[in-house]
């Protein structure tokens, strides 16, 4: 083999010595997932054999086009992987290619969503999504009065439906009356913070009445859709959008599906194609779609029902936990992976619970509960269970996290009422740097949840997990 010139040497060698600022910080993150309870619902711990896809040398590839029609040459094998994928895809959702195809490029799954709107509308069409208070998600419309926030909003018209108040479920009939009014052109459903399923066939007869699209949004249960734990949403959609590293389990991507049957469907698929490239991006990520075909091979795999049915199984023990607490919940439970809890009876807000969180080792995100005025201070937290079930947690294990989270919470009132004002940097003070008795157990609770955390393993990790320079922790 010839020698390697001095300006390429840094090619052949490994992070740790060539970079070894960057590994560290791999490293300590390795550590703070090791030490914790990763409670975001919109997070999950992918395998081993997905993270080695998509750090693998398909990296280097470039290849705008489709199969078989690339800007590029040297593609035969990209081509054969993205041919792949797409098979896998519809095999984990249970699909008739004669009838569905998806686009696997998506970069995540918001692209997903612009690009899908782009195939479906043209600017300033009307589009209704659910409202974010109530569940919803930016990418689904979303505005305030002073400012449009994505491009859902931007380049479209949209018009927010929500909640019944008593229920907290979907109000179909209210739903189905504002479109009478509104007349879109397209209605999403799908959510970032909704405990419950979804009634597909009341919202395809309300797009029916007005000639309208529906688009569900399975980001969040694409996994349990796969495992037809839930309801399934391909049955009445003409397009359906996901991430692919949420319940899925899979690298940080997207899905673009859409059906092909039917007249007022026949070009979608050129449509959906063309706005995901050149419309929304640019070249695919390769080495992603090789992550996602490895994930979906999983979840078409016999032991994903299973993996769901326990996501599920989970939720709804957590859940069931903290009511035994008494503590409130958006719709009183849920039906699938995620929790969301209304603190607002306690007088705390979101912001406050996340940040002892993080003192804690428990990660959770603040969220907005129904009748929230501001997204921006939320009352109250999202929580789901992917991640505990990845690491081998049953409901017996869950009901000890939710303990842990009890514990924080009344922590937290104890701090706020320590800190004497509502203020958040108050607050964080005197949790952090305080002397007293709520900032001991703070650090009380920290020890308890590292040394319960650390008995489970980490998907993704070969050997032993090292505490790694620049970590202090408490004894």
């Amino acid at each position: 083999m010839a020698s390697t010139p001095d300006f390429n040497k840094c090619l052949y060698a490994p992070l740790s010595e060539i970079d070894p600022e960057v590994q560290n910080i791999i490293d300590k993150e390795t550590w703070r997932q090791y030490s914790g309870l990763e409670l975001i619902a919109s997070e999950n711990l992918t395998s081993r054999a997905t993270m080695e896809a998509n750090g693998s040398i398909l990296t280097n590839k470039y290849s705008e086009g489709l199969p078989n029609a690339r800007y590029y040459g040297g593609n035969e094998w990209i081509d054969e992987l993205e041919i792949l994928c797409r098979k896998r895809a519809l095999e984990a959702f249970h699909l008739d290619p004669k009838i569905w195809g998806v686009n696997v490029q998506p970069y995540s799954g918001s692209t997903a969503n612009f690009a899908a709107l782009t195939a479906l509308l043209q600017p300033q069409d009307r589009l209704m999504g659910l409202g974010l208070p109530d569940g919803g998600h930016l990418t689904h419309g979303y505005y305030t009065a002073k400012k449009k926030m994505t491009a859902s909003s931007i380049y479209f018209q949209s018009f927010p439906y929500g909640l019944d108040p008593d229920t907290q479920l979907i109000d179909y009939p209210k739903l189905a009356s504002q479109a009478r009014i509104f007349k879109p052109k397209l209605i999403i459903c799908g959510a970032s913070a909704y405990p419950r399923d979804w009634d597909y066939a009341s919202l395809r007869k309300t797009a029916d009445e007005h000639g309208a699209y529906l688009m569900a949004d399975i980001a969040h249960t694409s996994g349990l859709v796969a495992a037809q734990e839930l309801a399934d949403p391909f049955e009445f959609c003409d397009v359906v959008t996901t991430t692919t590293h949420k319940t899925l389990r899979g690298p940080r991507a997207g899905l673009v599906f859409f059906r092909k049957d039917g007249p007022t469907r026949a070009d979608l698929e050129k449509r959906v194609n063309d706005a995901v490239f050149p419309a929304c991006q640019g070249g695919p990520h390769n080495n992603t779609i090789a992550g996602i075909a490895t994930a979906l091979k999983q979840a078409a795999d016999p032991s994903w029902k299973a993996y769901a049915k326990q996501v599920v199984a989970n939720a709804r023990a957590l859940a069931d936990e903290l009511v035994k607490e008494g503590y409130k919940l958006q719709t009183g439970g849920t039906d699938n992976h995620l929790v969301l809890w209304d603190l607002r009876p306690l007088g705390l807000t979101g912001s406050k619970v996340e940040k002892v969180g993080d003192m804690l080792g428990i990660t959770i995100n603040k969220n907005a509960v129904s009748g929230d005025v501001s997204a921006q201070v939320p009352g109250g937290i999202r929580l789901g269970t992917s991640a505990l079930t990845s690491r081998n947690m049953l409901e017996s294990d869950v009901r000890t996290v939710a303990q842990f989270l009890h514990r924080s919470v009344q922590l937290s009132l104890a701090l706020q009422k320590e800190a004497g004002t509502k203020l958040l940097k108050d607050f964080v003070r005197v949790a952090s740097e305080g002397e007293g008795e709520g900032a001991k157990q703070v650090k009380v609770l920290a020890r308890e949840v590292r040394e319960f955390a650390r008995r489970w393993p980490l998907p993704g990790v070969v050997g032993e997990i090292k505490k790694p320079a620049g970590i202090e922790e408490e004894d």
